[in-house]
């Protein structure tokens, strides 16, 4: 991927001097981190008792973390430095998804505000809560920002064996992805639905069809990206792919449990994302990424 060329974004914060603790994003098990089932069961208690997920998930990451290390005060960050090669990486994404989404949206009379990403390592104050880096990636909408530790990026290398520069843009593209939901008024329905009692969790479910539609999101970001930096070099796509593929529901519960529970889905299979993601990077249509009116996902 040939990110150098891209415009880096002004609009990455670096707050990771401020953070204290390791880890890496989406740890299962082992640890200080809560496991990917834990996570599973309080998103669903968040769901059901009308809580935020991640407030809850912040509270109880910060009582097991509350012994080893000291409590996070959030303060103003900075901008990356230059020298910081990944940093960098994040800035020249970031600024492509911008100049793609700002086009999108005015050609559709719209005007597009950009998310601020937030770097941090190990945990993190947001607006949506506290958070730990095993709960990876993740996008606020109360404060409309995309959170990072770049540690889950070497994990995906690692133990999901999804290497490579694409594969970590498509991850941030997919936060990116959340944040036109939200300016999209997509996430104030989900809300919504949710205090309305409707099913969310499971194959099928209002939280799976909103993965899926930022996974087509980050699809058609990338249709963009190369049309308009030709920035993709043989292998990004596939790269992409095997990364949709390896965080699928089915797959991290077959890997952390033995079985695969569908009426846990809170992002779709692996199959789900690899063809909403393909479905977006084939067309460069967001109108094409209804997942919410999709019979078959």
């Amino acid at each position: 991927m040939l990110w150098k060329k891209g415009r880096r974004s002004d609009n990455v914060e670096d707050v990771r001097d401020q953070s204290t603790g390791g880890g890496g994003g989406m740890r299962i098990g082992g640890g200080k981190g809560l496991s990917l089932m834990a996570v599973v069961v309080i998103v669903g208690i968040g769901l059901l008792t009308g809580q935020d997920p991640m407030q809850i998930l912040g509270q109880l990451s910060g009582q097991l973390t509350d012994q080893s290390s000291p409590q996070v005060t959030q303060q103003a960050g900075h901008t990356p430095p230059t020298n910081d090669q990944q940093a960098e990486f994040v800035r020249a994404v970031l600024g492509d998804t911008e100049d793609t989404w700002r086009q999108i949206f005015q050609q559709a009379g719209r005007t597009y505000k950009d998310p601020t990403l937030v770097l941090f390592r190990g945990q993190v104050n947001s607006a949506c809560g506290f958070a730990s880096a095993a709960s990876g990636p993740f996008y606020c909408p109360a404060d409309q920002k995309v959170y990072l530790d770049m540690s889950f990026f070497q994990e995906m290398t690692q133990r999901f064996k999804a290497g490579g520069d694409f594969a970590q843009a498509y991850v941030i593209a997919h936060e990116v992805g959340h944040h036109v939901q939200t300016l999209l008024g997509v996430s104030s329905k989900m809300q919504m639905a949710r205090q309305q009692g409707k099913r969310m969790e499971g194959d099928g479910g209002l939280l799976v069809r909103q993965e899926l539609q930022a996974d087509c999101l980050a699809g058609v970001w990338a249709n963009h990206a190369q049309k308009r930096l030709n920035w993709l070099e043989p292998g990004d796509i596939e790269n992409a792919l095997a990364a949709a593929n390896a965080i699928g529901d089915d797959r991290l519960q077959q890997q952390s449990q033995g079985r695969v529970v569908p009426d846990s889905f809170t992002h779709g299979t692996s199959a789900q994302r690899v063809k909403w993601f393909k479905v977006g990077f084939a067309q460069g249509n967001i109108n094409q990424c209804d997942t919410f009116s999709a019979a078959r996902l």
